[in-house]
C-alpha cells in the first residue's frame, strides 16, 4: 500500500517518514476520539462480528493508542490510517500514517 507523504517536515525519531520508525503490518483506517496526551491520539475502529446465536451481524469497536507525528498532528473528529509498528509504550503498537478526511 503506498503512503502519501505529509507536506510538513518534522524532527521526531518516532516518525515513520522524517525518523527511524519502520511500519509494518496491520494497516488500520480510524476516527480520532481523543488527541489530549502529548503525540499521542486514541481512534476508534468501527467493526461488525457475527453473533452466532441470534444469526445476525452486530456493530462493534476498538480503541487503539496510536503514535501522533507532529508532521501529521491529527485532531480530534478526523478519520485516519494507522500502521503497525514496533512497541512504543505499554499500550501504543500503532502509529498515524494518513489523514483520510473529517468526520461529519
Amino acid at each position: 500500500m503506498s503512503l502519501k507523504r505529509p507536506e510538513n517536515e518534522c524532527s521526531d525519531p518516532d516518525c515513520p517518514f522524517h525518523g527511524s520508525l519502520a511500519v509494518r503490518g496491520r494497516v488500520l483506517d480510524g476516527v480520532v476520539v481523543s488527541d489530549r496526551m502529548a503525540k499521542s491520539v486514541v481512534i476508534r475502529i468501527d467493526y461488525t462480528r457475527f453473533n452466532r446465536k441470534y444469526e445476525r451481524y452486530a456493530r462493534a469497536s476498538s480503541r487503539i493508542t496510536a503514535h501522533n507525528p507532529p508532521c501529521i498532528d491529527a485532531k480530534r473528529g478526523e478519520r485516519v490510517r494507522v500502521a503497525e509498528c514496533r512497541p512504543l509504550s505499554k499500550t501504543k503498537s500503532f502509529c498515524v500514517v494518513e489523514k483520510l478526511a473529517e468526520e461529519a
